[in-house]
C-alpha cells in the first residue's frame, strides 16, 4: 500500500465492539485496506450496553484499536471519536484530547472544501434513547435476539442456495420507523445542521447508510458494522460516497461538486472502491 493516502476522510460508526453481532475483523481489515488524513469514529464503536449484560471483549476487538493507533503512527491520521448512546460512558471524560492526533468529543464540525458538516452520532434527537432509556435497552435486547435468529436463518438460506436476507434489519427498520415517527430523525438532524450554519449533517445510529439532500441540507449516514458493513469516504476533491465491505459495486454514486483540482494520484477507481469482495459469500445487502 506504501504511503499512498486513498481518502481525505473516512467515517465509520456503529461497530458495537463487545456485542456478538459486531464485525470487528471485517472493519479492521477495511481500515488496513485504505489510508486517510482523517478518521472519524462516529459513535457506538464500543457497545457498553452489551458488555454490561452478556457481551464479551475479545482479542479481535482490541485489534481494531491497535489498527487505529497504527494509522496514527504510520500516516499521522487524525482520529476523532464521537460518543454514541451505546458508548455513553465517555460522557464522563469528554471532551478529551490526547496529543495532536486523537480526541474524543460529543460532536464535531467538519470542513469539506467550502462546505461545513455537523457530525453527530444521531441519538440526540432519538426520543427513545434520550427520554425512555429503559425502552431503548428493551429494544436492544430484542435486536440482539433477532441477530441470533438471523444467523441461523441465513445458514438455512445458504444451504438452499439463496442469497443473504436481513430479517433483523427489516424488523428493526420497521419498529424504529414507527417509534420515531413523531421525532422524524433525519429531518430533525438536518434542521440542527441548518441551525449550526452548516451545509450538511453526518450521522450514524439508525444503521441505515444514505447520502441525499433534504430541504437543501446534505444528509449522510455511514451505516454500521453489524450488518450493512459500510463507511462514508471523502476524496481529495470533496466528493463523498458510500463504501461497502463486501459488495461487487457501489450502490450510491458519489455526490459531485464542481472542482478544478486534479484527482489525487492513485485514487482507486470505481472498480476498486470495495475493500474486499467475495469475503462473505452469498451476501448482497442494499439498505439505502
Amino acid at each position: 500500500m506504501g504511503d499512498t493516502t486513498h481518502f481525505r476522510t473516512i467515517i465509520i460508526s456503529d461497530v458495537h465492539l463487545g456485542a456478538g453481532g459486531s464485525k470487528a475483523e471485517e472493519v479492521t481489515n477495511f481500515l488496513k485496506s485504505y489510508t486517510c488524513k482523517k478518521l472519524i469514529l462516529n459513535g457506538d464503536i464500543i457497545d457498553a450496553w452489551q458488555l454490561k449484560k452478556y457481551g464479551v471483549w475479545k482479542r479481535k476487538h482490541t485489534l481494531f484499536f491497535k489498527r487505529v493507533l497504527k494509522m496514527i503512527e504510520d500516516n499521522k491520521t487524525k482520529v476523532i471519536y464521537i460518543r454514541g448512546n451505546h458508548d455513553d460512558f465517555l460522557d464522563q471524560i469528554i471532551p478529551l484530547r490526547l496529543g495532536k492526533h486523537f480526541q474524543i468529543r460529543k460532536d464535531y464540525i467538519l470542513t469539506s472544501g467550502t462546505q461545513r458538516f455537523y457530525v453527530t452520532h444521531g441519538d440526540v434527537f432519538d426520543s427513545i434513547t434520550t427520554h425512555l432509556k429503559w425502552l431503548a435497552y428493551l429494544g436492544d435486547i430484542g435486536y440482539t435476539f433477532l441477530l441470533w435468529v438471523n444467523k441461523f436463518y441465513n445458514k438455512y438460506r445458504a444451504w438452499r442456495g439463496l442469497s443473504y436476507y436481513s430479517l433483523s434489519q427489516r424488523v428493526k427498520q420497521s419498529v424504529k420507523m414507527a417509534v420515531n415517527y413523531m421525532t422524524d430523525f433525519e429531518e430533525k438532524l438536518t434542521e440542527l445542521a441548518r441551525s449550526r450554519s452548516c451545509d450538511g449533517v453526518i450521522c450514524g445510529h439508525i444503521h441505515h447508510p444514505a447520502i441525499r439532500e433534504i430541504d437543501g441540507i446534505k444528509y449522510m449516514n455511514s451505516g454500521d458494522w453489524v450488518e450493512t458493513l459500510s463507511a462514508l469516504v471523502e476524496d481529495f476533491d470533496g466528493n463523498w460516497s458510500l463504501l461497502y465491505y463486501d459488495q461487487q459495486e457501489i450502490v450510491e454514486k458519489p455526490v459531485k461538486k464542481t472542482s478544478t483540482k486534479k484527482v489525487v494520484e492513485n485514487f482507486p477507481g470505481i472498480e476498486k472502491q470495495v475493500a474486499f469482495t467475495g469475503f462473505l459469500t452469498g451476501r448482497n445487502q442494499r439498505y439505502l
